[in-house]
């Protein structure tokens, strides 16, 4: 199918060609619209060609053509068939749409009971396909700055940003977002879903929208809403932020798509070939398997699907200039009929691809299926969200006791998860905070998820969120409160950016935007996540731009190489030690004590040696560190001021719920006690 009869509209100049499959429909149409899409124009009959292809070519058509497709044949949903020819589809192969998706319940009417779909549905324009880009390796390298963005909560209310860009992909772009990007040391941007999706089916009757994207029907166009300019305006964003050194990575989801569970609407690929393009449970033809919790799974299994979707990732970065993709429940892909399979075809297949091999590849290694948790096992190729990470660093500076060991093996690149690799090298995604789930902010100030304006009384999103609000549920105008969740989030930010691989920032928590409480924002596309720039914590933003530039004058941090104890190439100092307060190596005893919350990482190198103080107690307590003649220990911003010197060159007290960064360099005589990293 990628030979003479590729997939979807091929525009020249004196013809268009349309193709699609079906290994189900009897006969197929392809439907022409006027300029507005509005009107149904021209049916034209395509024509068989065999494998389940049909294909007609339009002499005289021009570019920019709306059209959509009709199929005919069996009909019988308790059978799994859904082919009518009253329900206008949309090519899954489409370069653009002409609207977004609006959720109707007449589009998922039964055959003969409703009406013709086209007037509900957006059409696909017949474009041509712009020229390729050059293959340039990745910008954003593993052990970078991930910074997760929802595109159109993002610049909705910046003030910076041209109201006409405002929530697009193009605001992207503007130099206020990239000065901002680069202070931050971001090295590659993750674009949550900008793929056209829809609203789920009970989100109109509550007044309510999804805004966040994961819920798409048209894997490789854009949404109109947030790339108004289509492939061009997400190809010229990713060119300026690679000039900027910023990478992009798309969040994909090829899991599930809004057309549902059995009662959804036909849209595509149901209308297309429901039995081949999704998943039945064995024996149940009319019964969709539903290991996404979202109502249906697509049959990543079927070689044309794997076919579809190797075709949209190469076109976002042929078309598109992208650095990689994040895998929306990525367990998915590589499940066939025994279970998961890190080898599995669609694995395999982008994993070799010529063009997709040297992309950067990230799994969030889970679903809701039989043996849907396979973090550590996605392979050398594939970087993975590490919800390990996510949870014991949560819970130890919630004060859980127990976890002081558990905080040591994430800091260190999380050896247990991810040291059954060749290379040696964490694989991990360090992140606190992601856009399921409570914001940064709100993890210190809700104990509780507080999801009532998402409509369902609360019972959606995770009950679990390893969370504390410092005394006061919700918002507060005691200063004491005020002053224990900001600590607490200086305290989560810094062991973020202490932490060896790649680390992951979503958008706002750098400067403590809050959701108030709701971890399962999805449906609230309003101020609930647009950020707020105006009334952003501009001593927060600070101290995070301070940890960046840290982290980039100490490679140390954020090298992805799992460490040895055997010590460093050309240095007598092992990779890592562990300290207790007193500047002695943690005993077994140590370790096992459930009251630890006290901790001291030594990382060295041949040419670098940064010592991060944490300190979990509630109470100050004196942190010593071990000296060497000549030599002394230097403070580095950001400091907390409250960190009072000691003694000589190696102890400091250490204020209650703080990480405190240290260098050790040559003494020089009346040197400060305490500089900057810059």
């Amino acid at each position: 199918m990628s030979g003479q009869f590729s997939l979807g509209a091929a525009v020249s100049e004196a013809d268009i060609r349309f193709s699609v499959w079906s290994g189900s429909a009897s006969r197929l149409w392809v439907s022409l619209f006027d300029a507005d899409g509005d009107r149904e124009t021209q049916r034209l009959e395509m024509s068989p060609v065999g494998d389940g292809l049909h294909s007609l070519t339009v002499h005289g058509l021009r570019p920019g053509v709306r059209y959509g497709f009709r199929a005919e044949g069996a009909y019988d949903p308790e059978r799994g068939q859904f082919l009518d020819p009253d329900k206008l589809l949309m090519d899954p192969y489409a370069f653009e749409i002409d609207r977004p998706y609006v959720y109707d319940a007449r589009l998922a009417e039964r055959r003969g009971q409703g009406m013709d779909t086209a007037p509900l549905m957006p059409k696909a324009i017949a474009v041509a396909v712009p020229d390729p880009l050059p293959l340039e390796n990745p910008v954003f390298q593993p052990g970078g700055l991930i910074y997760e963005i929802a595109v159109g909560a993002f610049t909705r209310l910046h003030p910076e940003v041209p109201d006409n860009l405002r929530g697009t992909i193009g605001a992207l772009a503007h130099p206020a977002i990239i000065e901002h990007l680069r202070k931050l040391g971001v090295t590659a941007v993750e674009l949550m879903p900008i793929t056209a999706a829809i609203d789920e089916r009970h989100l109109p009757p509550l007044g309510l929208r999804n805004a966040w994207g994961y819920n798409p029907v048209t894997f490789m166009a854009l949404d109109p809403r947030i790339a108004p300019g289509g492939f061009t305006e997400l190809r010229e964003t990713a060119a300026v932020l690679r000039q900027a050194g910023i990478g992009v990575i798309l969040d994909l989801v090829f899991n599930h798509t809004g057309e549902g569970d059995e009662l959804g609407p036909t849209l595509s690929l149901r209308g297309l070939d429901n039995a081949a393009y999704y998943r039945h449970v064995r024996g149940a033809p009319g019964t969709l398997v539903n290991d996404t919790g979202t109502g249906n799974t697509v049959a990543v299994q079927h070689p044309v699907v794997q076919e579809m979707i190797l075709g949209s990732l190469r076109r976002f970065v042929v078309h598109g200039g992208v650095d990689g993709f994040r895998f929306d429940l990525a367990t998915i892909l590589g499940r066939g009929d025994n279970g998961f399979d890190p080898h599995a075809p669609l694995l395999e297949k982008i994993r070799t691809d010529p063009i997709l091999a040297s992309r950067i590849l990230i799994a969030e290694p889970w679903d809701v299926g039989p043996d849907g948790y396979q973090l550590g096992n996605f392979g050398d190729s594939f970087l993975e969200w590490n919800d390990h990470y996510r949870d014991d660093v949560r819970r130890f500076w919630r004060g859980d006791r127990g976890v002081a060991g558990k905080l040591a093996t994430r800091l260190a690149g999380s050896s247990d998860i991810f040291s059954n690799g060749a290379n040696y090298r964490t694989r991990t995604v360090n992140f606190v905070a992601a856009h399921d789930g409570m914001t940064l902010a709100d993890l210190v100030r809700y104990e509780r998820k507080h999801n009532e304006a998402n409509g369902e009384r609360n019972h959606d999103g995770h009950n679990d969120n390893f969370s504390w609000n410092n005394g006061i549920e919700g918002e507060s105008s005691d200063p004491q409160v005020a002053e224990d969740r900001y600590r607490d989030q200086l305290a989560l930010l810094s062991t973020l950016f202490a932490s060896r691989g790649t680390i992951m920032l979503t958008a706002g928590d750098e400067f403590g935007r809050t959701q108030k409480g709701n971890n399962n924002a999805y449906a609230q596309d309003n101020e609930v996540t647009w950020l707020d720039w105006s009334g952003r914590d501009l001593a927060l933003e600070r101290h995070v731009i301070a940890l960046a530039e840290l982290r980039r004058q100490f490679p140390l941090l954020a090298d992805p190489s799992l460490l040895k104890p055997e010590g460093s190439p050309g240095s007598d100092d092992p990779h890592v030690e562990w300290l207790s307060e007193t500047g002695r190596p943690l005993t077994v005893a140590g370790w096992q004590d459930p009251r630890r919350h006290r901790i001291t990482m030594v990382l060295s190198s041949a040419t670098q040696r940064i010592a991060v103080i944490i300190n979990g107690d509630w109470r100050g307590t004196v942190f010593s560190l071990p000296m060497q003649p000549g030599y002394e220990w230097k403070l580095l911003e950001p400091a907390d001021g409250a960190v009072e010197k000691l003694g000589g060159e190696s102890a400091w007290r250490v204020p209650g719920r703080t990480v405190v960064f240290a260098t050790q360099r040559q003494a020089q005589p009346g040197s400060d006690h305490k500089e900057s990293a810059k």
